[in-house]
């Protein structure tokens, strides 16, 4: 999962925008970033917070400062724990060829000491999308968690998992009617790339706010999984 090689994946699978979201962290976006310019390929920064009810939440943004700054705020409130690598593997940053940068010894396998709907105002601050990950999981997804939806969350859109249907969701959870619901292939390793996708149509250039735009349907634009 290079950076060279996710570009050229996704550039193969068809596809026009691609995000990065490693878990509590955003150092190796950059580099993707960075080995998809002039490609055509929009990579979007984010990240795929753990927050401290235990759900993982898509936070995404415009900018790698924008992400930068959010993970500054939550590295903030991380545990204040190790990696051990020995018994999960070591964590590598790398740059635009692939070529090792570092090995980061921070933990990221445990929620974020903040909440849900504190999470979701400071992203919005930042001017990002917040979007709760594959919430039908037992566990890590909101309705697996919690039970049900949270009546006051100011969530842009939810995501559900590659293997259900937003209809399907639908039918088989209380959620509000206006929540859009996306979906994506939450992809581990290079061939699961663009297995499943939602479509995005936009009146502008690729942006956030288009992004948010399109999941409200304004104007001709829209979001639907295919």
């Amino acid at each position: 999962m290079i950076p060279p090689l996710i570009v050229d994946e996704a550039l193969h699978k068809g596809l026009h925008i691609i995000a990065v979201t490693d878990h509590n962290a955003v150092g190796n976006v950059g580099a993707v970033m960075e080995a998809a310019a002039g490609t055509g390929l929009w990579v979007l920064p984010g990240m795929e917070l753990q927050c401290q009810e235990e759900v993982d939440v898509l936070c995404l943004f415009d900018t790698l400062e924008q992400a930068q700054a959010w993970e500054m705020q939550v590295r903030a409130v991380m545990l204040p724990f190790s990696h051990d690598a020995e018994r999960f593997g070591p964590q590598y940053r790398v740059d635009a060829e692939g070529d090792l940068v570092a090995e980061d010894d921070s933990f990221y396998q445990g929620p974020a000491q903040i909440s849900l709907e504190d999470a979701a105002r400071a992203v919005h601050a930042l001017g990002g999308l917040f979007i709760p990950a594959h919430i039908e999981r037992p566990m890590k997804g909101l309705l697996g968690v919690l039970g049900l939806w949270p009546p006051d969350l100011q969530a842009d859109a939810a995501e559900v998992s590659p293997n259900l249907r937003p209809s399907a969701a639908r039918k088989r959870f209380r959620l509000p009617p206006e929540l859009p619901l996306i979906t994506s292939s939450d992809a581990h390793w290079l061939d699961g790339i663009g297995s499943v996708i939602t479509i995005f149509v936009l009146e502008g250039n690729p942006s956030i706010t288009e992004l948010r735009l399109a999941l409200r349907g304004e104007g001709q634009r829209r979001a639907f999984v295919p």
